[in-house]
């Protein structure tokens, strides 16, 4: 099945080169697949993992392990933003 992923931020570091400046990499992944497998696959610091949206729709720390990708979703991430 496939998903997008889009990493923000100091996290687009962890993209392939040819998907740094878009923030976007199509993935094609097995069915079951849940947020920190992503995660994990992509070699993301959890402590930089601040901010998940699925679709748009934000989700919890404690429902990414359980929480399973479907054909056509898009996962966001960002790592956790200071300003002032």
């Amino acid at each position: 099945m496939n998903i997008t992923l889009k990493l923000f931020a100091s996290l687009t570091d962890y993209l392939p080169a040819e998907s740094k400046y878009t923030n976007i990499v199509a993935l094609d992944v097995a069915m079951g697949t849940t947020i920190d497998n992503i995660i994990e696959q992509h070699h993301l610091p959890p402590k930089w993992v601040h901010l998940v949206l699925v679709n748009g729709v934000y989700i919890y720390p404690e429902q990414r392990a359980a929480h399973t990708l479907v054909d056509g979703d898009v996962l966001a991430i960002w790592p956790p933003i200071a300003g002032g």
